[in-house]
């Protein structure tokens, strides 16, 4: 029979194994518990406050464990009440349930990936009920290329509110991730003409072979202070330009307003495409985000965006405006490619925006990122207050210029072999090699505790890569 544990019971029935941070002994303690029946199903659990103060560990530890357990399908948690054991954790006979696929080993300070721990399950589980249950027969026959009306509709809205872009429902294609918008755009600007497409140096050398399949030419354009050096795009002989502007990749620098308006009118003097990616502006923490480069030139602005960094990568769910011009023809590009994308997964993102709930999310997750941020600066305080992270306006990730004399290659080597999964700055060069070694260093996809130690670890390497004086 289902029971409700009080705090003092359940502390005292958890056998919390020794050696481990706090947090990884929760929830192997929980975990087994489940599994040996000290914990029966239905059975409700303390308040993440309470089980935390009896424990003497942080409540942000038990809310993660919670939640972890949750998405494992131990526990359960219903709005307003208490959390439970999953009717599912054991099933009749006693059989214990499979344990999760491992994780890749390694603390997890790689650049670009969110808080996956911290996916909205619940949101999009009503969001997927919403579009199925609202979707009609006609929605769901292989659509036109553009993506579904509705779902255009909303994130054309969004764009306008959140953006300041300046686009509407029929300037709005919908796709699977950045990669593939930008893979059907690159061919319907060589088709144009285009045969040379700057790109940010550093930047994300990800785009090269979508490049190289379009048959352009790539031209690397340094980035400085200001972002990327806008009066060497015609020198370069560049057609269009692949450029981060509310956030450059990896640099974290911010397109200086002077530079927003070089670009926008190299743009009109040659007769340039530029291809915006706004990929994760808005996390912006000083201020609101800056609006998208496409509401000053929207007839020579692609502006791609996703759900990969807000929501998971997993959310194969993204956008583009594009200038009339390009619309039929990339539309029937994404035809041949997939035949159209899928509605119900638009459908259900369109219900998160026009319900709030991406809204809702995106606050928390600024807050979440922003104080792991803090944590981060002061955890590299403690270690050596010369060691600097640049590039945090905005995102999760920054650049750590490592000490004089450090070869960043071995820092990277080394942190491989301490378990830290990590990129060094050199990895998103092409030309450049006047720049000093860094690393690019993300905190989106690691916790407050688990950061802790992952940079404590970090600059015991980079401590004994540092020439001796």
């Amino acid at each position: 029979m289902a029971q409700n544990w009080t705090t003092s019971d359940l502390a005292l029935a958890l056998a919390l194994p020794p050696g481990r941070r706090p947090g990884e002994q929760l929830q192997t303690a929980l975990r087994d518990a489940v599994r040996q029946g000290v914990l029966d199903d239905g059975d409700a659990l303390p308040s993440t406050r309470e089980l935390a103060a009896a424990l003497g560990v942080a409540r942000g530890t038990v809310v993660h464990v919670y939640e972890q357990l949750g998405a494992e399908g131990y526990l359960v948690a219903r709005p307003g009440g208490r959390t439970r054991v999953s009717s599912r954790a054991v099933p009749p006979g006693g059989t214990p349930p499979s344990p999760p696929a491992a994780a890749p080993a390694g603390a997890d300070l790689r650049p670009g990936i969110s808080d996956l721990r911290r996916f909205p399950a619940d949101d999009w589980a009503w969001a997927y009920a919403r579009a199925a249950r609202g979707a009609g027969s006609h929605d769901l026959d292989y659509g036109d290329g553009l993506g579904h009306p509705a779902a255009r509709e909303a994130i054309a809205g969004h764009l306008r509110r959140i953006r300041a872009a300046s686009t509407d429902a029929d300037h709005v294609v919908l796709c699977q991730g950045f990669a593939q918008g930008f893979a059907l755009v690159l061919p319907a600007l060589a088709a144009r003409g285009a045969r040379v497409l700057a790109v940010e140096d550093p930047g994300d050398r990800g785009v090269d072979a979508a490049a190289a399949a379009a048959g352009m030419e790539l031209a690397p354009i340094p980035v400085d202070a200001h972002g990327i050096r806008t009066d060497l795009l015609d020198r370069a002989g560049a057609h269009a330009v692949l450029v981060t502007p509310a956030h450059q990749s990896p640099t974290g620098v911010v397109l200086s307003a002077s530079r927003r308006v070089e670009l926008v009118e190299w743009a009109g003097r040659s007769g340039g495409w530029i291809i915006e990616d706004d990929y994760d502006s808005e996390f912006r923490y000083d201020r609101q985000p800056i609006g998208a480069v496409q509401g000053l030139a929207p007839d020579r602005v692609v502006l791609i965006g996703s759900a990969s960094k807000t929501h998971a990568p997993g959310v194969r769910v993204a956008w583009m405006a594009i200038p009339g011009e390009l619309i039929d023809d990339v539309a029937a590009r994404r035809i041949a490619a997939d035949r159209g994308g899928p509605v119900i997964d638009q459908l259900a993102f369109a219900a998160l925006l026009q319900s709030g709930r991406h809204d809702r999310h995106v606050r928390t997750m600024r807050g979440v990122y922003s104080a792991r941020r803090a944590v981060v600066l002061q955890t590299l305080d403690r270690i050596s207050p010369g060691l600097t992270l640049t590039g945090l306006v905005a995102g999760f990730h920054g650049v750590l210029r490592l000490p004089s004399g450090v070869r960043e290659e071995g820092v990277v080597a080394a942190a491989t072999d301490a378990s830290l999964r990590i990129a060094g700055l050199a990895a998103f060069t092409r030309h450049r090699r006047d720049l000093p070694p860094a690393l690019v260093l993300g905190f989106g996809n690691i916790d407050d505790e688990a950061v802790v130690e992952a940079i404590l670890r970090l600059g015991d390497v980079i401590a004994a890569a540092t020439p001796r004086r």
